[in-house]
């Protein structure tokens, strides 16, 4: 099974094309692959198939340990890029079908025509607390506290096509993430389990992010939380609506314009390296 390596600031997935090579037992194979010590290591494993749609080709993304996520704000990127490159659509944009929706990326080319960056239309958030799915009463999750690991925080809530909870802290790095997130992320508010980010604020259009995600654990960047922790600034009024998110692996950039809108998310996207797993693994 031919496979690629691409990443976007350093939030890595495993590509294949499913189209040509039907993939089994994906939740497996994403858990061998993933592996970074037995496997290629990644950050999850993404499958390039044909669209049902109205899109250019569709997208399903599992994480390390085998879970199916809804939505990849980087991998979707990668998808984009994934498709151009290998004449699976053609032109600079690109429409990938997601477990959360049609989502439309704008590639960016070097002089040499090469895809090196892009931008993604990420959707509108989802602020209902059902629907995000946390299970609070009200409109919105803003500015809640949360008692976990004898800590009392206070965390927004986003869905970005997958569930976010935002924290602010004066120190990201120093902030307990590889002890908190994992109780996070199985907490009993979060029925689908939940995506963490501790983010610092350096200006107003400009912060420091980790993450933990949902599945995969601490992670280099995660495109759909530099999406959420956008609109979470603009809730809770600690930034603008376009900011800059420093993450481990480099940077993104994300803009929610007005409250109706879209956020556009972008960012760099790179190919690593290519090369052959195993056939009966597959």
């Amino acid at each position: 099974m031919r496979f690629v390596k691409l990443q976007g600031a350093g939030n890595d997935y495993i590509y294949v094309n499913a189209i040509e090579t039907p993939v089994a037992r994906p939740e497996e194979l994403a858990r061998r692959v993933s592996d970074r010590h037995f496997g290629i290591g990644a950050d999850g494993l993404i499958l390039v198939l044909p669209a049902e749609g109205e899109g250019d080709v569709r997208m399903r993304i599992f994480n390390a340990d085998g879970s199916e996520a809804e939505m990849c704000g980087n991998g979707v990127r990668g998808v984009a890029k994934f498709a151009a490159d290998r004449g699976l659509a053609a032109g600079d944009t690109v429409r990938v079908e997601t477990e959360a929706g049609l989502r439309e990326v704008t590639l960016e080319r070097d002089a040499d025509g090469k895809v090196v960056r892009a931008s993604v239309s990420m959707g509108r958030p989802v602020l209902d607390p059902e629907k995000i799915p946390v299970l609070l009463e009200g409109d919105r999750v803003v500015d809640v506290p949360l008692v976990v690991g004898g800590r009392t925080l206070w965390m927004t809530c986003v869905n970005m096509g997958n569930p976010h909870a935002v924290f602010y802290a004066d120190d990201a790095e120093g902030w307990p993430l590889e002890t908190l997130g994992p109780k996070i992320e199985n907490h009993a508010l979060f029925p689908e389990r939940v995506n963490v980010h501790v983010v610092e604020v350096v200006s107003f259009g400009e912060v420091v992010m980790r993450t933990w995600e949902r599945g995969s654990g601490p992670t280099l960047a995660c495109g759909t939380g530099a999406s959420a922790v956008c609109v979470a600034g603009v809730l809770v009024g600690r930034t603008g609506r376009r900011i800059l998110a420093h993450v481990p692996g480099g940077d993104l950039e994300a803009e929610w314009p007005e409250d109706r809108a879209p956020v556009c998310l972008a960012g760099p996207i790179e190919e690593v390296f290519t090369g052959d797993w195993p056939e009966g693994d597959a």
